[in-house]
């Protein structure tokens, strides 16, 4: 069968997995950040293909995993994990994980949705998201503590009205999840808000980034984050 998941190492502590196979419009960063006292895991892709496996956190280290929203890119694999953590805007929905709130609906009739199976007989059609009611609802200001290292939650609404970030205040490390990154930004979804988004983009300006990570394209430092916000205020500056 095969590998359905790619691994990049970052750096020690970092490593990004996402599915290579999946359309680009879904294909997802999943982020496994090695902590003192817990591991992170930010977002877990479709869930097409099984994520717990891969991610090699030592038996008996509490691995803490935060969706940055609830929409199907990024919480496919949830219901595989003990603690999983992510908006309390959408926590009741995470109870169900309806089509119409995750836009699973969309991957049904996707053309390409993969470019291989993932396994004999698959088909998009039947692609469903198991409920993973949340262990932990996660809102402005909160802190995720991995023991050497502290993220504060920030609320950052616009491409979805539940989009949460983690960034360590202390080194700049920023997971953006769909709030920001460096690709195509979305903001034309049923539950987008672009006046929310430019609001978060003004925020962004002023928020001081040393590495991002997002929940799609590359990674990206401060001045770039800068520039891809203004780059979105400009643009919608008539809307």
């Amino acid at each position: 069968m095969v590998a359905w998941f790619s691994k990049s190492v970052v750096d020690k502590d970092l490593t990004m997995l996402t599915e290579p196979f999946v359309h680009g419009y879904v294909r997802a960063n999943i982020w496994h950040l090695r902590g003192r006292d817990a591991d992170l895991l930010v977002d877990t892709g479709m869930g097409i293909r099984p994520l717990a496996p891969e991610i090699d956190t030592p038996a008996g280290k509490p691995l803490i995993v935060v969706a940055t929203h609830i929409h199907l890119d990024h919480v496919g694999s949830l219901h595989e994990f003990a603690l999983r953590a992510g908006p309390r805007h959408s926590a009741a929905q995470f109870e169900t994980m309806d089509d119409a709130v995750t836009y699973a609906y969309m991957f049904h009739d996707l053309e390409g949705a993969v470019s291989q199976l993932p396994a004999p007989g698959w088909r998009a059609m039947d692609y469903r998201i198991p409920p993973a009611p949340l262990t932990r609802t996660l809102d402005e200001g909160d802190v995720v503590d991995l023991g050497d290292r502290q993220f504060r939650v920030l609320h950052l609404p616009g491409h979805s009205p539940d989009s949460i970030a983690l960034f360590d205040e202390r080194d700049g490390l920023f997971f953006s999840g769909d709030a920001i990154y460096d690709d195509g930004l979305i903001d034309d979804l049923p539950d987008s808000d672009r006046g929310a988004y430019r609001a978060t983009m003004r925020r962004l300006l002023d928020l001081p980034v040393r590495s991002g990570h997002g929940g799609h394209g590359p990674a990206f430092d401060g001045p770039r984050m800068r520039e891809i916000a203004a780059a979105y205020l400009r643009g919608t500056e008539a809307a």
